[in-house]
């Protein structure tokens, strides 16, 4: 197996509100990342505001691959995600979400992506397929949980599961 990148899954609750809501405010959570990471950003990063009391979502495509949010300021929390194709230190999420978003519990998970390594002597089905029909041979990707950093995830589950029920 090959890393082909890793990817972290970021869950924060216990955030201020007015943070969740303030575009600026994840702008400068995004370029803090991308700045503290030596990230490069492709284009125009893409940003929403829901209307009146509702959050924000947002997404930056990277040469790396792509960091994007999403924010609950009704629950008081939020989501990111970042994928890196090239191997990064790990940012310190728990430490920044908490400085610049009042995030009282921050969860981090990092997934190590990976991908068989062709190989000329191994065909499956489907790179079998590919071969016939002359289209190149698709990788394929699997995951791997990797590590778990700051505190349990289990007090954003509660407050999404909370939410769920809410809008059913």
């Amino acid at each position: 197996m090959l890393t082909v990148g890793t990817e972290w899954l970021i869950e924060a609750s216990g955030c201020d509100a007015g943070a969740l809501r303030d575009e600026a405010a994840l702008r400068e959570v995004f370029a803090r990342a991308i700045r503290e990471l030596e990230l490069r950003v492709v284009g125009e990063q893409m940003w929403h505001k829901f209307p009146g009391e509702g959050g924000v979502t947002g997404l930056a495509l990277l040469t790396e691959s792509h960091l994007a949010c999403h924010t609950y300021p009704e629950l008081n929390a939020a989501t990111f995600n970042l994928y890196c194709c090239r191997e990064r230190a790990a940012w310190p999420w728990a430490e920044r979400l908490r400085e610049m978003l009042g995030a009282q519990d921050v969860s981090v998970r990092s997934l190590r992506r990976t991908a068989h390594a062709p190989s000329a002597q191994t065909h499956t089905p489907s790179a079998q397929a590919h071969a016939s029909s002359g289209q190149p041979d698709a990788p394929s990707i699997q995951t791997h949980a990797q590590s778990v950093q700051a505190s349990a995830p289990s007090a954003f589950e509660g407050l999404a599961q909370a939410a769920r029920e809410g809008e059913a």
